[in-house]
């Protein structure tokens, strides 16, 4: 700590960019980045065509004539509250009273430093990182996601949300309701530390390992944000990417040798809302092109918008409150919490196998012995010889891995491997793997067909491998239908899948039962 704190020097840079996804030709990302009154923030829009950016901006300006009028006798923390809460409001009433902006909503991050005093709120899946003087990257905000929830309350583990087809249905934003609830938080920290403010554009392709490489590995944070932008042009950009770099009192020196530490998430200050403490409805992202889902509305209010920032399963939902959209929007939501149940169930099926050592991993390194370690078609039939020594299973997480981090350049490679026909393999995991990329890629209707045949391809020959996939085809499909706003499909998929982990519920009932019965 220094004797006057106030006068530490702050460093910034900031990038932001609408990626290259066609159909998102608007940037609804807004960010705020004023050194002079020490306060930065990041938002995500959510809405489509001009409303997500009109929310994004409107959330960004409150906050920042907040901190211009700011009195130093004021609560830092309290105006920052004030402040989100004063953009809810507004927001909400703007998409109630104007019908082209009737989507709305928009996350955001938000950092004030006074000195060496860092003060957070948030709301959404937007982050923000700390790389301390020591080269430790905390996140230091909890995504109010579907699958974020549940891995805080012990339901799911990190691994498992890291793959989930829903781990982007945001289940808390500004505009949605009324009111919300705005996550806040104040610490010390020191000269050297550096924050990262960012919408989920770059958190989709640059996980915490690589981001924490970057910032370590550039003091320059130009050359850090620019880094960032060029992996995720990379690896398809699908999304708006925005980032804000602010580093406190000068650059660390790192040592060459040293190895980044992660810290997840920040320890728990309080207890973690619940979807049944907080059941807004879910807004699902990137696919938040509600632009045509209320053209879509306009004609059949039954499709009432799905929508956002998939990733992928339980698809995409950025649709407005009940009160404001009426019943289709309620059975919608209704579906939604019926899909994240048995999505849940599936996991912590699978997580009750791994403790009773029944994890099914030696089945799968059967069913896959013959698959080579790279994407390839399965079209001729004729197995492909193994290469390396990596597990089957571990190969499938890291396909599903690499399809998530670049989905584009998975695709067009998968296309070109299977002589533009990837819909005629009779893999049924390279078939899963490319309809995720479709889902990820806006695609739902080439999604849904690859969904489609991986399943029957599964059914032909069922392994405990392609149990499982045809299980996350099953849940891929439900968002793949909602996103190409067709509820009575995406209501088929969930009663399909609803057949399908019944049985396998009531299996695990009994073997917890007669567990119980056998112990002394």
């Amino acid at each position: 700590m220094t004797d006057n704190p106030t006068a530490v020097p702050i460093e910034t840079a900031a990038i932001s960019d609408r990626g290259l996804n066609d159909k998102r030709p608007l940037n609804e990302d807004s960010m705020l980045s004023d050194s002079e009154r020490g306060i930065f923030a990041v938002a995500d829009g959510v809405g489509g065509a001009n409303a997500g950016e009109v929310a994004s901006k409107t959330a960004v300006e409150v906050l920042e004539e907040a901190f211009r009028h700011h009195k130093p006798e004021e609560d830092v923390e309290d105006l920052m509250e004030i402040a989100i809460q004063r953009a809810n409001d507004s927001i909400y009433r703007m998409s109630r009273e104007q019908p082209d902006l009737s989507m709305m909503a928009t996350t955001i991050v938000a950092l004030h430093l006074n000195g060496l005093r860092a003060t957070i709120g948030h709301v959404g899946d937007s982050r923000l990182y700390r790389l301390t003087p020591t080269g430790q990257l905390r996140r230091e905000t909890e995504d109010h996601s579907l699958v974020e929830e549940e891995v805080r309350a012990g339901r799911m583990t990190p691994e498992q949300a890291a793959n989930h087809p829903g781990r982007n249905v945001i289940s808390r934003a500004i505009g949605a309701e009324a009111a919300v609830e705005v996550d806040m938080r104040s610490l010390d920290i020191e000269n050297g530390t550096t924050f990262l403010l960012c919408s989920d554009g770059i958190t989709r392709h640059i996980p915490d390992a690589e981001l924490s490489s970057i910032l370590r590995a550039s003091p320059d944070l130009k050359r850090a944000c620019e880094e960032m932008k060029r992996l995720c042009y990379e690896r398809g950009a699908e999304d708006n990417l925005t980032a804000v770099l602010v580093r406190v009192g000068g650059a660390p020196q790192f040592a060459a040798d040293e190895e980044a530490t992660l810290v997840r998430e920040r320890p728990d200050t309080h207890s973690a809302p619940t979807l049944q403490d907080h059941p807004s409805p879910f807004f699902q992202r990137p696919f938040d092109d509600a632009g045509a889902s209320r053209e879509a509305a306009a004609s059949n209010d039954a499709k009432s918008n799905d929508s956002n920032k998939t990733s992928n399963a339980a698809a995409d939902t950025s649709k407005s409150p009940p009160a404001r959209s009426g019943g289709a929007v309620k059975a919608l939501g209704v579906l939604f919490l019926v899909l994240a149940s048995v999505a849940l169930a599936f996991y912590v099926g699978m997580v009750f196998e791994r403790k009773g050592g029944a994890r099914l991993a030696s089945s799968r390194a059967d069913a896959n012995a013959n698959n080579a370690n790279v994407l390839q078609p399965a079209t001729s039939g004729t197995a492909t010889p193994t290469v390396g020594v990596e597990s089957a299973e571990a190969r499938f997480e890291r396909l599903r891995r690499e399809v998530d981090l670049s989905p584009t350049t998975v695709a067009s490679r998968m296309s070109a491997e299977s002589n533009d026909q990837p819909l005629n393999s009779d893999d049924p995991e390279f078939l899963y793997l490319y309809g995720r990329a479709m889902l990820l890629t806006d695609q739902p209707q080439d999604a849904i067909s690859a969904f489609d045949r991986a399943i029957q391809r599964a059914d032909l020959n069922m392994t405990s491998h392609n149990g499982e996939l045809k299980i996350d085809a099953l849940v891929a499909k439900v968002a793949a239908h909602m996103r190409a706003g067709d509820q009575t499909g995406a209501n088929e998929a969930a009663k399909a899948l609803d057949a399908v982990m019944r049985p396998q519920w009531q299996k695990g009932d009994a073997n917890m039962n007669a567990n119980a019965n056998a112990t002394p």
